[in-house]
């Protein structure tokens, strides 16, 4: 089936609300900004002489990488599509211009806008250009061969402010024109819909509409939960299958299967926090976070992997034995077997592939990642962007149809402001929430202008947050609590990638097949304290694993793009001992948080980084290369053969891991991200270690509960989904018993009287 056959069933496109009113940056700014873009996403053309609007190559430079990426291309596309490649700038994308004015306008921080107009604004001053770029002519005037060196030195400048812009400049360009450009799409033969996906049908959910008036409205329920996430959805099930009202209140809006997956700008706006754009303070890691109906469980790969042994001993020795008592273990289990979880229809993809057989080869022990997948096989990659197939058992699936089949009610477009406390039996007690709501447009969309707004009460016997790591520390400060754990002990599973390129094999189109399905555990307890690393796979859409790599230049960076149906990308995955905290931002109020990777845990990264890039080696990568500014691409030599006896003992491959241990790496110039996140709500055998006790009760409250990741006492070590679901289990199920007590308590005392 050809890419053009595959769009006519694309899913159904998802508009996005409007734009943010107002300009970030000047005329000037802006025509500095642009032509950083165009420097870093350059038209290229066949020239002798400097041009200030396309790089510039010599004609045998220039044929001999056009030809190379020719080679590369899709057997249907088009003979012009590499002119057409090589033409294209970032700025003369159709819709760059536009979604990179609503990532300044929205999804950045003031601090960063402000460093980023500083730095347009002196790149525009004879004395400003002098000091960044060598030349006092202004930067947009200079040619692009000449923009193109001095953004290639910044990252190795002396001055902090310089190698902040280029890092802050270039992952802005590459994530917007990723997103955006359809010729990338064209030139990898990407489709907008999965080969081997299949349309599915979800349920059909019954949201709480609210008339437009200036007055609050007031619901009335026995429990309200604030988020549909993991923790959320399996709360709402337990606790409305115990015959309890339950209203579940959800900041964002649920897109069925018909809308699955979206496309890759779209998905980040509507299905995650801050459209994926969360950084730490110093910009070192950056943070994917859920923000979907159904939260991360939405967006998140299908790994199912149960609280590890090693784990639940260290939580029980910390004071909380229920870990490692038989009633946990049940909950994992019922949990699992809800969403049909299980290896036995598991196909690896060639990702999966050579990460399993090289681990084989070397020795490494390794082993298939359970899915929930229902009992079937789902052999899809896209479903970072939404399920299309409705196979993916994640709480939209599973959790959240129960529930409102036992009852449960729903607001979606809810946002919590804080929690409403009240005295009982002279205990300060959660009686409710407050927030905003706002519908959908009249199309059905959110994109619309004439969405009603109303500010809703919802008062109830408990309250249980389930906002995610992120968002639930901060609704507990807004709403006046003042645990000094609120926030802290921020875990993240920081991590890097690897990358191969693979040439040799047929082309296998990296972005089809399950996206997680190996893992090697050879390196998860490297201080014999439980603190290690995992080798996993990395999910291959262009939009996600593109903007990663280390730009080089621009041709470079084209090139490299185009090699993408023959890549593998692997990430050495963290269990951090050290930690971090998350707080309010003082303008917005939204997410910030303090996290660097720390030396102790880089150490143990850097150990998945060379294992990683010796199972690429001896898979027959011809190039391997990191997201690392200070490391070069090792290019196999043409003498070393996969059958060669001195495998990964090879001299010049030995000579690049030797360079790689003695550079690490630094902060600053590796990148680092994080999609699981943990910890800011810390359960804890007392409030002077934790936020919530043994039961999910936050300390010095009655009736409030906290069920989602940010209650794990530590990193996991594991992708969090099962150990947050079972822990939300656990929660939710003495809620239940405690508010079945209550009721037979007081039927007990009526028929007294």
């Amino acid at each position: 089936m050809t890419t053009t056959e595959l769009n006519l069933i694309a899913p159904l496109e998802t508009p996005l609300p409007a734009p943010r009113e107002g300009e970030v940056l000047t005329d000037a700014q802006w025509t500095t900004l642009l032509a950083i873009a165009d420097t870093i996403v350059p038209s290229i053309e066949v020239s002798s002489e400097k041009s200030s609007h396309n790089l510039t190559l010599t004609s045998s430079a220039w044929t001999e990488s056009a030809q190379n990426i020719k080679d590369r291309l899709p057997a249907d596309a088009n003979a012009k599509t590499t002119d057409i490649y090589f033409r294209e700038q970032a700025s003369s994308t159709q819709g760059f211009q536009a979604l990179l004015q609503r990532i300044l306008n929205e999804y950045l921080r003031e601090d960063a806008k402000k460093g980023i107009r500083v730095l347009l604004s002196a790149l525009n001053t004879r004395a400003g250009c002098l000091l960044m770029t060598g030349s006092t002519t202004s930067f947009h005037l200079q040619p692009v061969n000449v923009r193109q060196q001095v953004l290639q030195n910044w990252p190795h400048s002396y001055l902090s402010p310089l190698r902040d812009g280029a890092k802050a400049f270039i992952g802005i360009i590459l994530v917007t024109w990723t997103r955006t450009s359809p010729t990338l799409s064209q030139v990898l033969g990407f489709p907008r819909a999965p080969v081997h996906g299949k349309p599915g049908h979800g349920h059909q959910y019954s949201f709480i509409q609210f008339p437009q008036s200036d007055e609050y409205e007031t619901l009335e329920t026995d429990v309200v939960i604030v988020g549909s996430g993991c923790g959320g959805g399996v709360a709402a099930k337990n606790l409305a299958e115990a015959g309890h009202k339950v209203i579940v209140c959800e900041k964002a809006y649920h897109w069925g299967p018909e809308h699955l997956p979206m496309s890759q700008q779209d998905s980040m706006v509507h299905l995650f926090q801050n459209a994926g754009m969360i950084s730490s303070d110093d910009g070192s890691v950056t943070c994917i976070a859920g923000g979907a109906f159904g939260g991360g469980g939405t967006v998140n790969w299908s790994a199912s992997l149960q609280t590890q042994a090693f784990v639940r001993k260290e939580w029980a020795e910390a004071g909380l034995p229920m870990f490692t008592s038989g009633q946990y273990q049940t909950s994992l289990d019922r949990i699992c077997e809800r969403m049909g979880v299980s290896t036995k229809f598991v196909e690896h993809n060639v990702n999966n592939k050579v990460l399993s057989e090289g681990a084989r080869k070397l020795g490494y022990a390794y082993h298939d990642v359970p899915q929930n997948t229902g009992g079937k096989q789902h052999y899809c990659g896209y479903c970072t962007m939404g399920c299309g197939a409705a196979e993916k058992q994640g709480p939209v699936v599973s959790f959240l149809p129960d529930a409102e089949r036992a009852g449960a009610q729903f607001i979606e477009g809810f946002a919590t402001q804080k929690i409403l406390f009240g005295s009982v039996n002279g205990k300060k007690t959660a009686i409710g929430v407050e927030g905003t709501w706002i519908s959908r447009d009249s199309n059905g969309g959110v994109s619309g202008n004439d969405r009603t707004t109303r500010r809703v009460v919802i008062k109830a016997k408990r309250v249980i947050i389930s906002g995610g790591t992120m968002q639930s520390p901060l609704l507990l400060l807004r709403s006046g609590l003042t645990n000094p754990h609120i926030g802290r002990n921020f875990h993240l599973h920081p991590v890097t990638f690897v990358n191969s390129y693979h040439p040799d094999r047929p082309r296998f189109d990296p972005w089809e097949g399950g996206i997680l399905t190996t893992v090697v555990d050879e390196f998860q307890n490297l201080d014999g304290k439980g603190h290690g690393t995992k080798i996993e796979c990395m999910t291959m859409l262009p939009s996600w694993v593109l903007p990663f790599q280390t730009w080089r230049g621009g041709l470079d960076y084209k090139d490299m793009c185009t090699k993408l149906p023959w890549i593998t990308c692997h990430l050495s995955l963290v269990r951090d001992r050290d930690s971090g905290r998350v707080y309010p931002d003082p303008v917005s109020g939204d997410p910030r948080f303090v996290y660097t990777p720390s030396a102790f845990d880089r150490k143990h990264m850097l150990e998945g980084i060379i294992a990683g890039a010796k199972i690429a080696y001896v898979e027959g990568a011809k190039e391997i290369w990191l997201c690392h500014a200070n490391m070069p691409v090792f290019v196999r030599p043409p003498t070393a053969d996969d059958e060669d006896s001195e495998g990964v003992n090879n001299p010049a491959f030995q000579a690049w891991l030797d360079q790689l241990k003695k550079v690490g790496l630094p902060v600053g110039s590796t990148a680092f991200g994080t999609a699981h996140q943990m910890g800011t709500c810390r359960m804890a055998a007392s409030p002077k270690d934790g936020v919530v006790d043994p039961t999910g009760r936050v300390w010095g409250t009655e009736g409030l509960y906290v069920a989602d990741a940010s209650v794990l006492p530590s990193a996991s070590g594991v992708n969090p989904m099962v150990t947050t679901m079972a822990l939300s289990d656990w929660i939710s199920r003495g809620v239940a018993r405690e508010m079945r007590q209550e009721r037979e308590e007081i039927g007990e005392e009526r028929a007294k009287l």
